[in-house]
Formats: C-alpha cells, structure tokens, sequence
C-alpha cells in the first residue's frame, strides 16, 4: 500500500516566504558598533534577503558554491543566512576567534568563492587574505563608515538587485545550504555541511514547548555566535515562528549586555556560561548601595535562558532563579546541528523538591525528538542507564552529520552502524539525564571553544630548549577550563612560559589558546605501553 501524502521537500525558502507573507511586522534589532541600534522590519528583511539572492547570482554564483560569512550577530549576517542559499549557495561561517592562520585554512579548504566581511573585522581579513583569494569580497558597512576602494559594498550591491524578479535556485531537501567547521578532534578542522532537511527539522524540534519554546511573541536575544553552530539553530527558529530578533553585534561586555537587556528586554536569550557568569556578577554587584551602576540595569524576570557550549554549574543556574530566570542547559556540538539534548522539568519531576530540580537542571537533559543517543563500553557493550554505568556516547538522528567534508566517516568518529562518535564520556541516568562525565580525547574545553592539547604540544616541543611537553586541563571558575602545559626542559637549557608564548603566537595560536600557566617538570610520567600518561599530571595539579 503507498502513501497518499504530497512529496513536497523540506526548504529553507519556505520559512523566507512564511516571514515575508506572515510576519512582515515583526522587528530585526541590530546593534551597531557605535551602539546605537538599528531597526528592520520582516518585511524588510524579506526585500533585503531576496535582493543578495539576486546579487550573488548575477555575480555567478553556482549550485553548492561556498559564501563565506565572517561577521559578528546582526541583520546582514541574517540575510546570508537565507539568502546565499536561496540563491543555490552554502554559507560557510567562518570563527573570527581563531588564528588569522586558522581561518585562512579553513576558507581555504572549504573552497570558498565569495566573502560577506564586516567593515570593522577587515584587519582580521588582511591578516588572512594571502592564504586564500576569494573571487569577490563584500563588506558590510556595519559602521556606517565608506567601503574601502577595491572591495563590493553590501548595501550598495542589494541596491542594485532586482528583489521582486528574484528566483529560487532549484534544490532537492537533501542539497546542502550552510556549513561550520569544528575543532572538536585533534589535528586540522573539520567541515560539517548541513542540509534543507536537516536544518528544517533541527528548527522544527528546537522550538518545541520543552526545548526553546519560541513563540511568535517571544523577543530573542542570540548571544551565542552566529558564525559557531549555526547560533545554537536559532536564527531559523525565530524567522519560522516570526519572533522579534535583539543581535548584540560586537558588544558582549557584561555592562553592554545589560544595557541591551534593559533597553529591548528580551523573553528568551542564549549564551555561553562564561558570558552569563560575568553578566550576574556585575547585575549583582549594581544593586549594592554605592555602586555606580545602581539602578542602572533591570532583568526581565520570567526571562528564560539556554546556557550550553560547556557545563553549567548549579551555582550559576540558581544565582540567575533568584532573579526569576531559569536557565536550560544544553548539549550538542556542530555535528548535531548542534542541539543533542536539553535539561527541562519532565513529567517524572512532578513534584520533586527544590534542589531535585536545581540537581537535574545542571546535568545535560534529556535527548531531544529525532536523536538517539547510547553509551557504550570499552568492550562495545551497551551501558545501562542506570547514572552509574559510564561509557563512549555516541548519537545518531536525522540533523546529525554522516561524515565529514572532503574528509568522510574515519574510524575514531563512526561506528561501523553509523553512529556517530562525540569523544564524550557520560553516564545515562533511569529517567533519561545525561551527564557529560569525562572526554575520550585530551581536548580542552575553554569559554565554549576547543583547544587541542596534542597540536600545542607538538608546538610547544618545536622549541629548541624543551625536551617534552604534555598539556592538560585544569578547572577555571570563568572559562570552565584552561590549559596547563607540564613542560621538561632539555638538560642545561631553559625555557621561559614568556618565550614559549612567542613561540605558539608565531605557529598561529590565538591568545585565547595559550596556556594558562606553565609547570616545569623533570619528566613526563608514561603509561606501560610508552604514551603521557596525563592522568598522573591531573591528579598532581588537580588543584
């Protein structure tokens, strides 16, 4: 027996034409880099989306060609976000917090043809543009200040487009629209490329009442980067409901964040612990009496706010629900679109205690529709869930990637059944919470970024005085973790941690990735079989 259902594929251009048509109301808020804020309606946001689809074909812009973003939250990274693929494209967001070095490998890699580039990040790009020519460069004059000579200027380039003659580029749901790189391994990034469907179906689970719950008058502030994991999927969610938009743009200081919240209050925000640790602290800090800040900042209360990117601490979720905003802690990484699970109140808690739910609320939650996920043992079993039994956690799930670009589905990554390997260890409680218990890989993660200790280890023993060099990590109240590089010195030589700095800065590491402190030790313990045995270093500087 067949179906009687319409074959009618999955489309990022729908919700573009559902925002238009629908919402044309609702509000886009950017603010800018003087910080003063700009507004756009949907129905500009429709026009505006609809003229760079036009433009980047009249530029040539094929089936599946890569358009590199590399910008900070606001409307025109927005726009890229529906209108390179509504013009057949793939938007590739490219991190400006990694190394000029870095990023130029990455577009390089990627193949990008074109570049969408703020006017204020152009000094990032000099920095980087003789590791890969990109055909045509186009700046958002996000300042308001003139496009520099030699490059396309964004507005004027959208003025010169045909909106209303626009026409979508002709896709199957499977055809790719945006990718991300991720540092999750050791060794070079990876790309992971995400399609229609996938990204539609991510939008439809991500919204639901348990998970972001975004209604059409919701007010959403995405503190989490656009140019990381797709904003944690957000952007689609919120022109699919047509909820009004706050971007932050290049102000993430505490005190701009507060003065943005005070001034548009939004009903649901996103962010990294770190950005929300320092947030409270300060909001705190200004209700004392004296404080030059006093009165000067006011929380939405019932405002609630999805914290991932690292692990919350139970601390910071209850110091924000003294104020009346619960935190919802997520898991996921760009391999799963990212959203893999979330911890929310389940009918199971009805009635649980106080502190129950503070406790469930601090662990990684529940899988969210569409995503299985197991543990497995050393020996391949199946662990139970039972909050004890640790294992590998491994998913799988429609908005899952398969593989890898240019790359494939390597063994340390899949499972010969398809599964896809995280490089977490957690446990599985009887009521379906997962705890993120330790890493397979020696990978630190700081501040929501990865930072691979075997890539500053090979650098940090590319100097001529150290003799081995092993880098682990070591807890840190603001950025969850930072990395601790135990360093052997060669006999008679020295090597000074100012030095060894100089030395990771001219291999291409950003400052962000430099160790935190430096130990000098006389050797590096090793395991029988001759490897680091960095369990041995964490229990000497456990502290």
């Amino acid at each position: 027996m067949q179906t009687t259902m319409m074959k009618v594929p999955l489309s990022l251009n729908h919700l573009l034409e559902r925002a238009g048509r629908l919402f044309h109301g609702s509000q886009i808020v950017s603010r800018l880099p003087d910080k003063s804020l700009k507004r756009h309606s949907y129905a500009e946001f429709y026009r505006r989306t609809r003229a760079l689809g036009a433009a980047l074909q009249a530029l040539g812009l094929r089936q599946g060609e890569r358009v590199a973003t590399l910008c900070w939250n606001h409307h025109a990274h927005l726009e890229g976000y529906f209108g390179i693929p509504a013009a057949g494209g793939v938007m590739h967001t490219l991190n400006l917090r990694l190394s000029p070095e870095e990023i130029g490998w990455i577009a390089a890699d990627a193949q990008d043809r074109f570049l969408l580039v703020d006017d204020v990040l152009l000094p990032l790009y000099e920095k980087f543009k003789h590791l890969h020519a990109f055909e045509q460069v186009i700046v958002v004059p996000f300042s308001g200040a003139p496009v520099p000579p030699g490059f396309t200027d964004y507005e004027a380039l959208l003025a010169g487009a045909d909106a209303d003659a626009f026409v979508y580029a002709p896709h199957q749901e499977d055809d790719p629209v945006a990718m991300c790189y991720t540092s999750g391994t050791t060794g070079r990034p990876k790309g992971v490329v995400y399609s229609h469907r996938s990204t539609v179906l991510h939008s439809l689970v991500g919204c639901l009442p348990d998970f972001t719950a975004v209604r059409g008058i919701d007010v959403v502030l995405p503190v989490t980067p656009m140019f990381h994991a797709n904003s944690w999927g957000m952007p689609y969610i919120a022109v699919m409901m047509g909820a009004k938009l706050v971007f932050p743009g290049p102000h993430l200081h505490p005190d701009d964040l507060l003065d943005l919240i005070t001034a548009e209050p939004p009903t649901l925000s996103l962010g990294v612990p770190t950005i929300w640790m320092t947030l409270i602290q300060a909001y705190d800090a200004s209700l004392k009496a004296g404080s030059p800040n006093h009165g000067r900042w006011k929380l939405p209360e019932g405002m609630r706010s999805m914290v991932g990117g690292a692990a919350v601490p139970e601390s910071l979720i209850r110091a924000f629900a003294a104020h009346g905003i619960w935190i919802l802690q997520g898991w996921g990484m760009t391999e799963t679109s990212p959203v893999g699970t979330l911890s929310y109140p389940t009918a199971a808690l009805r009635g649980a205690s106080e502190d129950e739910r503070f406790r469930r609320a601090a662990m990684a939650g529940v899988p969210a529709p569409l995503v299985e996920l197991r543990l497995r043992g050393d020996a391949g079993q199946d662990q139970p869930w039972d909050g004890q039994s640790v294992g590998e956690l491994q998913v799988r799930g429609p908005f899952i990637t398969g593989s890898y670009f240019q790359v494939g589905s390597p063994d340390d990554k899949f499972t010969p059944d398809g599964w896809l390997r995280t490089g977490d260890v957690a446990t599985v409680d009887e009521l379906g919470f997962m705890r993120i218990a330790d890493r397979t890989k020696d990978l630190i993660k700081s501040g929501g970024e990865w930072i691979s200790s075997v890539d500053l280890e090979n650098a940090l023993m590319a100097h001529s005085a150290v003799a081995e060099a092993a880098v682990i990590a070591i807890p840190d109240d603001k950025w969850g973790e930072r990395p601790l590089a135990c360093v052997v010195p060669k006999p008679g030589e020295q090597a000074t941690p100012e030095a060894l700095n100089q030395l990771l800065l001219s291999k291409g590491f950003a400052k962000w990735q430099l160790p935190e402190r430096y130990e000098f030790i006389d050797a590096v313990p090793r395991t029988s079989t001759g490897k680091f045995w960095k369990l041995k270093l964490r229990e000497r500087f456990s502290s």
